[in-house]
């Protein structure tokens, strides 16, 4: 069982991640915008995180280079889900420091396989 930190503006969006995460077994926090999401990733040291890409105020991008730049944070995985689905937009996503990219309708079969497979590769230091 791991725990993943959600961070998603959209609620019922944040409601489906969350029912397929704590079916899957997960335990979930979630975030409504960044800077909680923020706070949350640092206080609770979450096994992965689920970071929306369009979010008031600072976008999910700048929140991914905030977490990867602070000590507590910067060995988190944070997978980008998002609804920019255009060409380029994954290597865009990936070059801003999120370790994977699910793309926003969720296909559920999909969306547990990448965080199961994400999950169980091994952290380096």
């Amino acid at each position: 069982m791991s725990t993943i930190l959600v961070v998603e503006d959209n609620e019922p969006n944040l409601v489906l991640a969350r029912f397929l995460l704590e079916s899957a077994g997960h335990v979930v926090l979630a975030a409504r915008d960044a800077e909680a999401g923020i706070a949350l990733a640092r206080a609770e040291q979450p096994s992965l995180i689920l970071m929306d890409i369009q979010l008031p105020g600072m976008d999910g991008l700048q929140a991914t280079a905030l977490l990867k730049q602070h000590a507590r944070t910067r060995d988190i995985p944070v997978i980008a889900l998002t609804a920019l689905a255009m060409k380029g937009d994954e290597e865009r996503i990936r070059a801003a420091g999120c370790d994977g990219y699910i793309a926003k309708p969720v296909a559920y079969p999909q969306f547990l396989a990448t965080i199961a497979a994400r999950l169980a590769e091994p952290v380096t230091p």
